[in-house]
C-alpha cells in the first residue's frame, strides 16, 4: 500500500455500516464526543472532591462520591463504543478531551465539602441539559438507539444531582 492511500484511509471517515447517513454520523460523533468530554472532566473532578474531602461526614460523602465517579467512568465506553457504532471517531488524547470538555475545571487548593457538593450537582445539572438537546438531535436523526442511552444516562445523573443536593442541605 502506498503513503497515499494509507493517508487517506487514516483521515477518511470509517465506513462503519450504520442506518443512519452521514451527516447524522457527523453530527451526532461530534455531539457524543463532546459529552464523552465532559463526562471524563466531570469524572475527574468528583475523583478528586472525593480524594479531598474532610470534615464530620467525611465517610458519607466520600462513598457517595466514589460510587458516583464509578458510575461517570462506567458511561465513557459505552458513549466512544456508540461513537464507533455510528461510524464516527472517538476522542483520542488527554489534550483532545481538554479541547471539547464544556466543564470548568476547579484547580483550587482549598475547597469545603460543601462547596465540592454544589459544584457537581451544577456540573451534573448542565450535563443533565446536554443530554437532553443531544436526545434532541438523535430524534431529529432517527437515532433511537442513542436516545435510549441517553434516557438511561440522564436518569443516573438526576440521582446524582438528587443525592448532592441531599448531602448539601443546611436548611433542615
Amino acid at each position: 500500500m502506498d503513503r497515499l492511500d494509507l493517508e487517506t484511509r487514516r483521515t477518511s471517515p470509517l465506513r462503519t455500516p450504520t442506518h443512519l447517513l452521514s451527516n447524522a454520523t457527523i453530527d451526532l460523533s461530534a455531539a457524543l464526543n463532546a459529552l464523552l468530554a465532559d463526562v471524563f472532566a466531570i469524572y475527574l473532578k468528583t475523583k478528586n472532591f472525593h480524594w479531598r474531602l474532610f470534615g464530620p461526614n467525611f465517610r458519607d460523602l466520600h462513598l457517595m462520591l466514589d460510587d458516583q465517579a464509578g458510575q461517570l467512568i462506567g458511561m465513557t465506553d459505552v458513549i466512544a463504543e456508540r461513537v464507533r457504532k455510528l461510524g464516527g471517531i472517538t476522542v483520542h488524547s488527554i489534550g483532545e478531551i481538554s479541547r471539547l470538555q464544556r466543564v470548568t475545571d476547579n484547580d483550587a487548593h482549598f475547597v469545603t465539602p460543601d462547596d465540592m457538593l454544589a459544584e457537581l450537582r451544577e456540573d451534573n445539572g448542565e450535563l443533565a441539559q446536554r443530554m437532553k438537546q443531544l436526545h434532541t438531535l438523535c430524534d431529529e436523526h432517527g437515532d433511537l438507539a442513542t436516545a435510549s442511552l441517553l434516557e438511561n444516562w440522564l436518569d443516573e445523573t438526576e440521582g446524582r444531582i438528587w443525592f448532592l443536593f441531599e448531602s448539601g442541605r443546611s436548611d433542615v
